[in-house]
């Protein structure tokens, strides 16, 4: 996010980067606590509700408020991603982050009305919800607002200035969750879900201004040089994975609602919003890897070691924490919450060790862009944790959080390895002075950074990224016997769009000189360069200047 980065004040830039190996460190701190805010303010939230909802109530909104973030989470389409792993140039920013804040709200608006329509199907009991139009629009809306708020949390990770995430999905969204659901008790099942919308709401109104006013964000609709198109696939693969991870997330309530009532639904959903405290650890530390392997891919082995410490240093005693105080934590909810959710706790609390295992191994096959692997690692967890949670759901909540634990184990021991087996077999890890591994298109990465040319006739290096000014040598510097003065008359264009030169880096594509560029058979060894009369012909500069075709994604620095 070069644009966001450059409008921030210097002394917080110094921070910032001050060292390279304490950004770890700091942006997963900051991460975590963002979700722990988050959690903790959802964990008061729903202690609110619980004293001002009956438990069948809560059991019927959770069930909603699980598809809002399913939903939410379909409707990013991998944008998330790809707007930390592949961030546009500093005049394209702005319009990258637009376009994505556009489309995901109103897919998510979308996703939100398909699922009122084949609730009959799958969801008969929530029928209720689109009886009424109004209703049914709001909960459509509060689908948009939720991707909308999930994706500006990627903006802030990716800009490295994860402090903000705190401020805004933590503090803004549970602060104004909290204080909605004693006003709305009247509208029954619908005022815990209006509630949690509501959330959405403010967070994303407060996320754009503070874009705005804090990091120079201006809405841009333009379409070129966002890098939307061009990393399609890949944000497609990961999102493919993530829809994956998080599809028990969404049918296990409904199994647990179909099975055993809407009462244990409500004693299901209250212990797993707490073991999902826990299983934040992982994700906030995942996250933060993510973000600073993008930015360094050398220190991809030393990051991730260094995060599995860190897992490990806090998710082993935060577990032991929750099996021993659990039933502290779940008299708060009062009712029969302690003596019915309390087995299912210590269970997913335990089960938190397996979950940090699986979420490390799929960030880490993610940056290593292994993304068969993380799709068939999150299948496996997805496939058990259901497919064993309707098997043994009617012996008792327990059961559902044995699946759980199951389905992550495995999955972890695949992905972790999986992520061995594919070290030992490349040669050496990405790093900074080599191309890093291909990306979903198929086209290798170029160098970050290679020697400018000195010698003459030396050949441009393909792939290279840098731009030759005009008042500077060209790729190819001059020498006597250059007569047409290539190294300066024909500096590389700045560009990484290649629809804005479809014919090469030349802007005239009807320039007889370009023909090096137009035909890739031109400099072939049988012909003596882009002009047939002969080697005493001055213009058959191929002789002297053997000019490689340019990589189409030159850009500038």
């Amino acid at each position: 996010m070069t644009d966001v980065v450059s409008t921030a004040p210097a002394a917080r830039e110094r921070g910032r980067h001050r060292r390279a190996g304490d950004r770890i460190y700091r942006s997963s701190f900051f991460l975590l606590v963002s979700t722990v805010v988050t959690a903790g303010l959802s964990f008061v939230f729903w202690v609110v509700v619980a004293r001002f909802y009956t438990p069948a109530q809560v059991g019927l909104a959770t069930s909603l408020i699980s598809a809002t973030s399913l939903l939410a989470t379909f409707s990013l389409l991998g944008l998330n991603n790809t707007l930390v792993r592949f961030p546009a140039e500093r005049e394209a920013r702005n319009a990258q982050i637009s376009q994505a804040m556009v489309l995901v709200t109103v897919v998510g608006c979308l996703a939100g009305a398909i699922y009122l329509i084949g609730l009959p199907l799958y969801g008969a009991k929530l029928t209720f919800i689109r009886d009424n139009w109004l209703t049914a629009a709001a909960f459509a809306g509060f689908c948009g607002c939720a991707a909308a708020s999930m994706l500006v949390k990627s903006v802030f990770t990716a800009a490295r200035i994860p402090e903000y995430n705190v401020l805004i999905d933590g503090l803004t969204q549970g602060a104004s969750k909290v204080a909605v659901p004693a006003v709305l008790t009247g509208l029954g099942v619908f005022g815990i879900v209006a509630s949690a919308g509501v959330g959405y709401a403010v967070t994303v109104v407060v996320a754009v201004l503070v874009l705005r006013r804090r990091l120079g964000f201006r809405v841009d609709l333009r379409t070129r040089g966002t890098r939307l198109r061009e990393k399609f696939r890949f944000s497609m693969a990961s999102h493919v994975s993530n829809l994956i991870n998080l599809a028990p997330v969404l049918a296990t309530p409904l199994i647990v609602l179909h099975h055993l009532g809407a009462a244990q639904t409500g004693y299901y959903f209250v212990a797993f919003q707490i073991a999902a405290m826990l299983n934040a650890v992982s994700t906030a530390v995942g996250e933060a890897v993510f973000a600073e392997v993008s930015h360094e891919q050398a220190r991809f082995r030393e990051l991730m070691l260094r995060s599995a410490r860190i897992i490990a240093a806090v998710q082993v005693p935060a577990a032991a924490a929750v099996v021993l105080g659990g039933g502290l934590l779940l008299r708060v909810f009062g009712g029969g919450y302690t003596e019915n959710a309390r087995p299912l706790l210590t269970v997913l609390a335990v089960a938190a060790l397996p979950v940090a295992l699986n979420t490390w191994a799929c960030f880490a096959l993610k940056l290593a862009q292994h993304m068969r692997e993380l799709i068939a690692a999150n299948t496996i967890m997805a496939v058990l944790s259901i497919g064993l949670g309707s098997y043994v759901a009617d012996r008792g909540l327990v059961w559902i959080g044995y699946s759980w634990a199951v389905g992550n184990a495995v999955a972890g021991v695949f992905a972790t390895a999986s992520l061995v087996r594919r070290s030992r077999g490349s040669s050496s890890p990405p790093t900074a002075s080599a191309p890093a591994a291909p990306d979903p298109e198929g086209a290798p990465q170029a160098p970050t950074a290679e020697p400018r040319p000195t010698g003459p006739g030396q050949a441009h290096p393909a792939g290279h990224r840098a731009w030759y000014p005009a008042e500077h040598d060209g790729p190819n510097p001059t020498v006597p016997g250059d007569l047409y003065r290539i190294g300066l008359d024909y500096p590389y264009a700045a560009t990484a769009d290649p629809d804005e030169y479809p014919h090469g880096p030349y802007a005239d594509p009807s320039d007889s000189y370009a023909a090096d560029i137009v035909d890739p058979h031109a400099y072939a060894p049988d012909r003596v360069g882009p002009y047939p009369s002969g080697p005493a012909d001055p213009r058959a500069a191929a002789a002297s200047f053997p000019i490689q075709r340019p990589s189409s994604e030159r850009s500038a620095p």
